[in-house]
C-alpha cells in the first residue's frame, strides 16, 4: 500500500474543519512546526503498533510545512523519531510545496539530502504552480513530483491542461524522477494519465480518504 496521511481538525462539536481553514491560520502564528512534530509522532507511534500496517505498506507521505524546514531543530527532530521508533526509514516519504522547497531552498536542500541518507524519500508537492518550476529541478533531490491537481481535473476537456500535465511528467522522467497526478477524480482521467506515462495516481478514483484503525492522539 502506499498512502499519504491526511490531517482534519475537530472543532469543539465534533465536526470536521478542512485544512483551508486551519493551516492558513496555524502558519500566520507559527506553530505549524509543532504540528508537524505531532503528525510526525503519531503516524510513526501508529505504524510501530500496527505490525500488519507495516507489512502491507510500500510508502507513508507525510506533508511537512516550510516554516518546518526553516525551523534548525526539525531535523534533529525527525531523526531522533526515527531512531526511538525504529520504523523503517525507506517506507517513510515527506512531502514539501513547490513554494516552500523555492522559499527555503537551501535548508529544505540540506533537509533532504540528510533524511534520505536514511533511506527516505521526498516529494515534490503542488508542482507546477511555483513561478521558477523547472529552472531548478533537475538540481533537487527529490524522488517524486506531485502534479498540481488544478492541472489534473479538467484533462479531459482542457487541451492545455491536457499539454501541461504532459509536459511536467516528461520534464520529471527526464531529470530522474517518478510522477503522481493528483486529483485522479474518475477512471477516464486515470485511463488518460496512464495513457501519458504518468507513473502514480491519487484521488478519488482509487481511493477515498479513510480514517487509520485506531485513535493516535
Amino acid at each position: 500500500m502506499h498512502y499519504e496521511i491526511l490531517l482534519r481538525m475537530r472543532d469543539e462539536s465534533g465536526g470536521i474543519i478542512s485544512p483551508g481553514l486551519f493551516i492558513e491560520a496555524a502558519e500566520r502564528y507559527g506553530i505549524t512546526p509543532g504540528i508537524d512534530r505531532w503528525v510526525i509522532r503519531s503516524a510513526f507511534r501508529w505504524l510501530v503498533s500496527e505490525a500488519d500496517e507495516r507489512e502491507r505498506l510500500a510508502l507513508c507521505s507525510i506533508n511537512l510545512s516550510g516554516q518546518s524546514l526553516g525551523d534548525e531543530k526539525f531535523l534533529p527532530f525527525v531523526i531522533d523519531q526515527f531512531q526511538m521508533s525504529g520504523l523503517d526509514a525507506t517506507k517513510i516519504c515527506f512531502e514539501i510545496t513547490e513554494t516552500a522547497a523555492i522559499a527555503s531552498y537551501s535548508q529544505a536542500n540540506r533537509f533532504i539530502n540528510a533524511l534520505k541518507e536514511l533511506g527516505c524519500k521526498f516529494a515534490l508537492d503542488d508542482f507546477g504552480t511555483g513561478l521558477s518550476s523547472f529552472g531548478y529541478l533537475k538540481h533537487f533531490p527529490v524522488d517524486f513530483l506531485k502534479i498540481d491537481g488544478s492541472f489534473v481535473k479538467e484533462i479531459l476537456h482542457d487541451p492545455i491542461d491536457r499539454e501541461m500535465v504532459r509536459s511536467i511528467n516528461e520534464i520529471g522522467h527526464l531529470t530522474g524522477k517518478k510522477t503522481i497526478a493528483e486529483f485522479a477524480e474518475n477512471e477516464e482521467i486515470i485511463t488518460m494519465l496512464r495513457g501519458m506515462g504518468i507513473d502514480y495516481a491519487q484521488g478519488y478514483g482509487v481511493s477515498e480518504p479513510k480514517r487509520v484503525t485506531r485513535a493516535v492522539a
